[in-house]
Order: C-alpha cells, then sequence, then structure tokens
C-alpha cells in the first residue's frame, strides 16, 4: 500500500504571520485534495525567517497550540491529512524555539524543537534537547527533524534505529554557491542521508528572498535508495511536490545479500565520535 507525500515550497515573508499561514494553509488544502496523506511545509512557515533580533521573533512566536496548528488540526480534520511545518514557539519556559510541528485529524500531535541551530539562529533560539519523536500517523511511523539537523549522521540514525518509515524536514535552507550542473549540497546530504539510513526523506524548503537572503528552493521527496521520487528543481518559484511511496519498503535495510545498514552497524567501536566529556 503507498501513501502520497507532498512538499509544498511557498513563499513566505518574515512578519507577515496571517499571509504565510493562509499561504501554507492553501498549498495543504490543494496537496490533500490530490490524495496526499502527509504534506510538510516549510521551516518557520508562519513567521518567516530573516529576524531582524530577538525582540521581533519574541513578538512573532506563538505558543505549539497556537494559531497556527489550530488551523493544521481545522485541516487534517477536514481532509484526513497529517501536516509537517515549522513555527517560531515561544515556550511554556518563556524560551523562543525554532519548532516544527506534526498535526493530524487527532490535534497536535509532537512537537520537536530544532537542536542545531544555524548561524544567526544562534542569537534567537535556545536550542532543543530532545530527540527527534516518531508519530504513528496516517498509517505512517513518521519523524521530524528541521534543516541543519539533518547535517549530522548521528542524530539522522536516532530516528531510523526507532524504526521511522518516512522523516520530514522543514527547511529553509540559503543558497550557496556550487559548481555548475551540479546539484545543491544540501540536496546530497539529504539523498546520503537516506541511502544510509534506508528510509524516505521528504525536505520541504522555502522560496522567496528575504532581507537580502535567497533560498535554494530545493524540496525533494527521497526514497530508501537515496533517489529522488519527485523535485528538487532548485529555483525561487512555488511549488508543491507529491510522490506514492510504499512506506513499507524502508523497513528493509538490506543492500546486498550479506549487508544491513544497521545490523552491520559496531557501535562498540563508534565511542570516539562521542567526546570523553560526554560520557
Amino acid at each position: 500500500m503507498t501513501s502520497r507525500i507532498a512538499c509544498c515550497q511557498i513563499a513566505l515573508r518574515v512578519g507577515e504571520s496571517d499571509a504565510n499561514r493562509g499561504a501554507a494553509l492553501a498549498a495543504a488544502a490543494a496537496a490533500a485534495a490530490d490524495g496526499a496523506s502527509v504534506v510538510v511545509l516549510p521551516e518557520l512557515s508562519a513567521s518567516g525567517y530573516v529576524f531582524r533580533g530577538e525582540a521581533e521573533a519574541r513578538a512573532l512566536a506563538e505558543p505549539a497550540d497556537g494559531p497556527t496548528a489550530a488551523g493544521w488540526a481545522r485541516l487534517a480534520r477536514q481532509r484526513g491529512v497529517t501536516i509537517v511545518g515549522g513555527i517560531c514557539e515561544l515556550g511554556d519556559d518563556g524560551l523562543l524555539y525554532n519548532s516544527a510541528l506534526v498535526v493530524d485529524s487527532a490535534g497536535l500531535r509532537a512537537t520537536y524543537r530544532k537542536v542545531h541551530l544555524w548561524d544567526a539562529e544562534k542569537l534567537v533560539f535556545t536550542p532543543g534537547s530532545g530527540l527527534p519523536p516518531v508519530v504513528e500517523t496516517a498509517g505512517t511511523l513518521l519523524a521530524v527533524l528541521i534543516c541543519y539537523d539533518l547535517e549530522f549522521p548521528e542524530w539522522v540514525r536516532l530516528p531510523a534505529l526507532a524504526g521511522a518509515q518516512l522523516l520530514c524536514v522543514p527547511a529553509n535552507w540559503p543558497a550557496q554557491p556550487h559548481p555548475a550542473g551540479e546539484r545543491p549540497m544540501d540536496v546530497v546530504r539529504a539523498q546520503a542521508a537516506a541511502a544510509v539510513n534506508r528510509m524516505f526523506i521528504a525536505v520541504c524548503d522555502r522560496v522567496g528572498g528575504e532581507r537580502g537572503v535567497e533560498w535554494v528552493g530545493g524540496s525533494v521527496i527521497i526514497d530508501p535508495g537515496g533517489w529522488p521520487l519527485a523535485g528538487p528543481e532548485p529555483g525561487d518559484s512555488e511549488l508543491t511536490f507529491a510522490a506514492d511511496c510504499d512506506l513499507a519498503a524502508s523497513a528493509d535495510k538490506r543492500i546486498s545479500e550479506r549487508n544491513d545498514v544497521l545490523a552491520d552497524r559496531r557501535p562498540d567501536l563508534y565511542r570516539g565520535v562521542i567526546g570523553e566529556e560526554d560520557r
């Protein structure tokens, strides 16, 4: 049985929360009407990304169960869809987090706070300290990371070991120079992560230049072999990609008759990956 997974690559504007929420809901509703059971939206999809500082981010922040989650929950109940996307979260502790929500017809199912903060995010957000959640929803074991988290192989491995079939990654990938004819390295890393963990990965990037920052526009849905099923088409166009995924295939970790990417691990030899101070 296949599940239709969609990524809605939309244009966002920092500070225009109502417009951003409306654009995200419209894109998610269209994807659901096209048969998607899981819809992934970008990182910080309500607030926008390029804040002038903590004060601006705080003015745009909301609780995990705030207006963005409420809108997604209404759509989820109407269409039987699961939505994963990012918000600027104001925690109960008064701190700001770069967070991703998992919302389905039952409401808010999980909140994940980005652990690995990128560049100026460190001036605004507190890093999360929780493990990547793995949620059973829409007949899927779904896990969540955010953008830069995907660049840490140890962190990506955790949901794979927990049995995740699909890793959803809301992202805002800033555009970086790369050789002509080559894919952006962000996309290459996502493909590698899917291949070495033998699981589906759906990354939803954004578009719409923001305060001098341009974006990759590299949304992509990748199979357990590391090959794109939909996307990417880097650029500045708003697009929705969808792919029919046999998520059960992610349970097969074999890459040859005698090799299995999880069973062949030698964790007893990997202790050097963790610094002495962390043991």
